[in-house]
């Protein structure tokens, strides 16, 4: 079964004010500030893959050096909706399931999502009306949609380690079939930054 899907990055500019606070004593605001841009660039250079289209929605942009490596690499540009983290996710999967059978959006955090990840969700929306990638620490990283309502976003405890078990009962609450991808680790510890620099990232120091 072909599906067209549309893939969303939703990603904030590396602004000092809106660093994550429990990296900056590890590396600095400046040190915190590229590592932000290179987990976004990792994902903006990642191949297209056959996604019907690549939109990179970016939180207190603009950013100049991100939005021309977007482009760059075929990524439409804009701007994230107003609300909550679950209000802006529900506005732009329902936007692009308005011109597309799914939606995959994913975050920059997750240094270990790879194109055969994309591909592996892509390959669970052809069955499941929903598909999760999850992190070690009880949430997800990659949401993929066949269709939306508004009980997956709302009233979520947003950045808590139950995000992942809140998310699985509503999705049985609507009775929608949703597969599970492999539990991937996400960046939101200091120590997790020894894996980053197995993985080839430049970490500045404070």
């Amino acid at each position: 079964m072909m599906l067209s899907i549309s893939l969303h990055l939703l990603a904030s500019a590396p602004q000092a004010g809106k660093l994550d606070p429990r990296l900056v004593p590890a590396l600095g605001e400046e040190g915190v500030s590229q590592l932000h841009r290179q987990l976004v660039a990792r994902v903006l250079n990642l191949p297209p893959m056959g996604f019907s289209e690549r939109i990179f929605w970016i939180e207190d942009g603009p950013d100049e050096a991100l939005e021309a490596l977007a482009e760059d690499n075929d990524w439409m540009v804009v701007g994230q909706p107003v609300g909550d983290l679950g209000e802006r996710m529900r506005r732009i999967a329902t936007l692009g399931l308005s011109e597309n059978d799914a939606v995959v959006l994913i975050g920059q955090h997750c240094p270990m999502l790879d194109a055969d990840y994309l591909s592996a969700a892509c390959e669970a929306l052809a069955e499941h009306q929903a598909v999760l990638g999850p992190t070690e620490g009880g949430r997800y990283m990659l949401l993929g949609l066949r269709c939306v309502h508004p009980r997956l976003f709302e009233d979520m405890p947003w950045g808590s380690n139950q995000v992942l078990a809140r998310t699985c009962e509503r999705l049985q609450q609507l009775e929608w079939q949703h597969g599970l991808l492999p539990s991937l680790w996400e960046l939101d510890r200091p120590e997790h930054l020894p894996r980053l620099s197995r993985l080839g990232f430049k970490l500045g120091v404070a």
